[in-house]
Order: C-alpha cells, then structure tokens, then sequence
C-alpha cells in the first residue's frame, strides 16, 4: 500500500509544525534538521569513499 502525500497535505505538515514549535525556535529547528541531512550525506558518501581507499589497487603484471 503506497502513500502519497500531496501539497496540501505538506503545507499541513508545516502548519501543525509551526503551531507546536512557534516561529522561534524554527530558525534553529530548521538548522538542525539541515545539519543531520548533510552529516547523513557524508556519512552514506564516506562509507563509499572508504571502500574504494580500502581495496589494494591492481598493479600486477599479467603479462605471461
């Protein structure tokens, strides 16, 4: 079973938001919401990279 939200029900998302939290504490609402996206980002793109550092490259000569 698929949920689809559509923009009404985002804009009322927002809106129960901004009445539980007030327009105060929004701006540091938002930062940390913004923050734990970045550092899930790098997280998921370090794991990646790390992987690739950890391999041993292939220099052998094959060459028989």
């Amino acid at each position: 079973m698929y949920v689809r939200i559509g923009w009404v029900e985002v804009v009322l998302i927002l809106v129960i938001i901004l009445i539980i939290f007030g327009p105060g504490k929004l701006p540091g609402l938002s930062s940390s919401v913004g923050q734990a996206l970045r550092n899930f980002k790098n997280a998921i793109s370090g794991k990646n990279e790390g992987e690739k550092r950890d391999r041993p490259a292939d220099h052998s000569d094959k060459d028989a």
